[in-house]
């Protein structure tokens, strides 16, 4: 379906309190929408707020997994695309991300099945999304974002202090709160900074990550229900997963990537007709082709390093198993 229609159709469900699931893609050019959505087994997907599939996770081999990252030289071709960018002032922040191939025993189901993040999206025959981060949540007319900016190895020696006090990683966090603050701003009033750089521990089938989050709040119009797809649309894509400014920063991203990004790093969410939850697909693994590919990524400065940043990319493939 059109982003369009997805968009009319969450004002006209919300409005009505029927409760609906939906996906948009990255660059808004399509979507999946579904009504009543715990009736149906084909989509599954876990938010905080619902589920549709109950079966608890299973513990599984986590060596049956394999991944080819692009060498580094290649990497290196799109970091200097965006480096570039960024030394012009045409972007304070950008996202870059990287598809990788990975070889796995495991079926996309079966790595939903076995997810422990909090948002879980499985599309037969298309994707899997173990998503640790939020876009928004709307509940009683208040709205809320937690943007995750900063990730470091958990096993490193004093990880905490060393993420918390690193000055890329700080500028870069910072960065994307003042993005988040005005996009809320766009939308909402009485904006604030609800909590700064707090850290959750997420557990990898490799490694336990440690990653820096914020919560942003603000009040929406009493009639918010009315045109939330208006709403929603208006902040996107996630200024997590994109930079700012975002306009140029998108024109970056589409250089140096070359290729659509599709459902990854979108966003999907759940509405039970009175509150909604939804997530930025991150930690994701498309199948085309009978192949598939992880997607990964993380955000470039003018402060970056090229060795650091691919490392990062490279170290958030994960099956999401404890």
């Amino acid at each position: 379906m059109k982003a369009n229609d997805i968009k009319n159709k969450i004002n006209e469900l919300s409005s009505q309190e029927i409760p609906f699931l939906f996906a948009v893609d990255f660059e808004l050019s399509e979507g999946i929408i579904i009504e009543y959505p715990l009736r149906q087994q084909e989509i599954l997907f876990r938010t905080p707020l619902a589920s549709n599939h109950c079966k608890k996770p299973e513990s599984k081999n986590k060596n049956s997994f394999v991944s080819y990252p692009e060498p580094f030289s290649s990497y290196k071709k799109k970091f200097q695309t965006v480096m570039d960018a960024l030394k012009r002032g045409d972007s304070f922040l950008t996202n870059l991300t990287i598809k990788t191939p990975v070889e796995t025993s495991f079926s996309l189901k079966e790595i939903f099945e076995s997810s422990t993040a909090p948002y879980c999206l499985y599309v037969p025959h298309g994707f899997v999304c173990f998503s640790p981060e939020r876009f928004v949540r709307i509940s009683k007319g208040m709205i809320s974002t937690n943007p995750m900016k900063g990730t470091i190895n958990a096993e490193i020696p004093d990880a905490k202090n060393i993420i918390l006090s690193n000055e890329k990683e700080t500028a870069e966090h910072n960065t994307i709160v003042d993005l988040l603050r005005n996009d809320l701003g766009m939308i909402a009033k009485d904006i604030h900074i609800k909590r700064f750089r707090y850290i959750d521990k997420i557990t990898t089938g490799q490694r336990d990550i440690l990653q820096v989050s914020s919560e942003i709040t603000g009040t929406l119009e009493k009639d918010y229900s009315s045109h939330l797809g208006d709403l929603l649309f208006r902040i996107l894509p996630a200024g997590s997963v994109s930079g700012a400014p975002k306009k140029s920063t998108l024109q970056i991203i589409q250089e140096a990537e070359g290729e659509p990004r599709g459902y990854y790093t979108g966003i999907f969410g759940y509405s039970d007709g009175k509150e909604l939850d939804s997530a930025v697909m991150i930690r994701f693994i498309e199948e085309k082709d009978g192949s598939k590919y992880f997607r990964s990524g993380g955000g470039i400065t003018v402060s970056s390093e090229a060795h650091y940043e691919y490392k990062e990319a490279i170290e958030k493939i994960y099956l999401p198993f404890s």
